[in-house]
Order: structure tokens, then C-alpha cells, then sequence
């Protein structure tokens, strides 16, 4: 019996995502992850150091195994890195009852906006926001795709495309073929609800809403959903509900700086390929070239521990 669950896995202190082509190829191995799995998609998020799903599945672990063995294959590839990506146990919970599924869709799909990346859910391109009563809000639906047989330039050689996922000229398949957009809008009802909940503020709205339920179950909210946050953090992600950025360099920005620049200036290919004597120089380097917190140097630098 195929089931709702909130899946996330984060990065810890290391990122997962480090490029453009990072982020379109977790989305890819998810998408391929529902299809193996026979489960659905109703809403994603992908950040540069974690990851939250929205999925009915009916086999939720192996659905997290696919893709966490695909992805982590191809990032360690990719940077000469070892060992799994990201935390030993990532966060799994089953979701029960309308009001429920509908927070935690909404939630995940303004991550963006909480962590102050994006100042609406529908200006980050990395997540599916933007796939949903696209019609209804004017959103040109007629896109260029590129031919099935260059989708192994994205995959990996063995993956199966169904035939129904359409794939940009960046190697990402559309989001509106791979998700359950039927079964996502039917959450809202209306585009004029979808952009209400897009914008409502976080509160006791959202609690009272979910009591109609009647399942006894907590209800969802930005805490439920950023467990791996401090209070004074989840406070911050309430304030960006406001449309506040993050000042400054985001992660892919520096990721392309560390990787592009500094890393090319000493002859390395990767982060994960200097000694750790190496590291703290860029570190120190990077202190002064870039208006970034300390935290955030040391997440694009690949120190595990920040």
C-alpha cells in the first residue's frame, strides 16, 4: 500500500550539491528513483546541503536507497571523493491526513525562501514550485527538449527514461513531466489557493487548519520540517517568509570561486583531493577575498567538521 512520507537528507556539514549540473542530476536520479520504485512525486527541494521529498511510495526505504546510492556514486565520481554522501540515517516521515500532506508540501517547496536563497518559492529553479498551475499562471508550457538519446549524457548508461520525462537542453528533466502534478494541484484546488498558501505566513493558522484531520497527529510546521535546526535558526527562516535574501555569495557561487579559481591556482581538481594543510590556506585565502561567514567557507572547502 503506497503511503505519503517526508523524506530529507542532509549534507551535515558538507555539501551535496556544488554546481548547476549537481543540482540537475539529483533531481534526475530522483525522478528515476520514482520510477523504479513505482512511486510519485508530489514536491521537492533541492539545496546545496540537503534535500527535502514529498513522495507516495509503497516501498519508501528502497526508493531512498536508489537514490542515494545513484547520486552519491556520481558525486564521488565527479570530485574524487569516498564514502557516503551525507548523514548515516537521513529523516523519513509518514505523512497522514489532507491538511497534513498539504503543509508539508508547502513547506518544502518555500525552503528556498526560508534559508533566504530565493525571495518567493517560484525564483528558485531547484525545486517544484514552478511546475504547478503552470496554465493558470500564464506559464508558457512549450519548451525545448532535447532527443531521448542524449538523455545518457545526464543518466547513468543503465537508468531507463521513461518515456514520458522530457529533458531540457541543460540535462534535467522538466519537472512538470516527472512530478504528480494532478495529484500535488488537487492539494490546492485552485491556482488562486496555491498562490495564497505560497504566500501565507507561517502561525497558528497552519496548526488549526491541520486539527481538521482529526488524527491526533503533530502538526507539521518549520520546525517539524527543519529538524536538524536550532530555534534561533528557525527563527531567522520565519523572518525570510517576509521576501528577505541572504546578503553575499550563496554556495554555488563560492563553489564555482573555490573550484574555478582557487583550486586551478595551486593544480588541483577538487576539493576533495588537497591535503588538509592545503585546505586551511585556501581557508585563510578565502577569508579575504570573500564576504562570507565562517561557516559557509568551510561547507564549500569540505571540512566535514565546521
Amino acid at each position: 500500500m503506497k503511503r505519503i512520507y517526508h523524506f530529507c537528507l542532509s549534507g551535515k556539514n558538507e555539501l551535496i550539491c556544488r554546481t548547476d549540473p549537481d543540482y540537475y542530476r539529483a533531481f534526475n536520479t530522483l525522478a528515476l528513483a520514482a520510477h523504479e520504485t513505482d512511486s510519485s512525486l508530489l514536491a521537492e527541494s533541492i539545496m546545496s546541503n540537503h534535500i527535502h521529498v514529498c513522495v507516495r511510495s509503497a516501498d519508501i526505504k528502497e526508493f531512498v536507497k536508489k537514490f542515494r546510492y545513484s547520486y552519491g556514486r556520481y558525486f564521488n565520481n565527479k570530485y574524487g571523493r569516498r564514502g557516503q554522501l551525507g548523514e548515516e540515517n537521513c529523516f523519513i516521515s509518514e505523512i497522514d491526513g489532507f491538511y497534513h500532506v498539504l503543509a508539508a508540501i508547502c513547506y518544502i517547496l518555500r525552503n528556498a525562501m526560508h534559508h533566504g536563497i530565493s525571495p518567493t518559492a517560484f525564483a528558485y529553479k531547484h525545486c517544484s514550485a514552478s511546475a504547478l498551475f503552470m496554465k493558470e499562471r500564464g506559464i508558457d508550457t512549450i519548451k525545448t527538449v532535447i532527443s531521448p538519446r542524449s538523455h545518457y549524457r545526464y543518466i547513468p548508461r543503465s537508468a531507463q527514461s521513461p518515456s514520458n520525462y522530457k529533458m531540457s537542453p541543460s540535462g534535467v528533466f522538466l519537472r512538470e513531466n516527472v512530478l504528480d502534478v494532478n495529484d500535488t494541484e488537487h492539494y490546492f484546488g485552485t491556482v488562486r489557493s496555491y498562490l495564497y498558501y505560497m504566500n501565507r505566513l507561517s502561525g497558528e493558522e497552519w496548526t488549526k487548519e491541520q486539527e481538521k484531520d482529526m488524527n491526533g497527529k503533530e502538526a507539521i510546521s518549520l520546525s517539524s520540517i527543519e529538524k536538524a535546526y536550532s530555534p534561533s535558526s528557525v527563527k531567522e527562516m520565519l523572518r525570510n517568509e517576509h521576501g528577505r535574501r541572504a546578503v553575499g555569495m550563496n554556495d554555488i557561487e563560492l563553489c564555482s570561486l573555490v573550484d574555478n579559481i582557487l583550486l586551478r591556482e595551486i593544480g588541483a581538481s577538487s576539493i576533495y583531493t588537497i591535503s588538509e594543510q592545503e585546505r586551511r590556506r585556501l581557508l585563510e585565502r578565502a577569508h579575504n577575498e570573500c564576504l562570507c561567514p565562517e561557516r559557509q567557507l568551510r561547507r564549500c572547502l569540505g571540512f566535514r567538521e565546521v
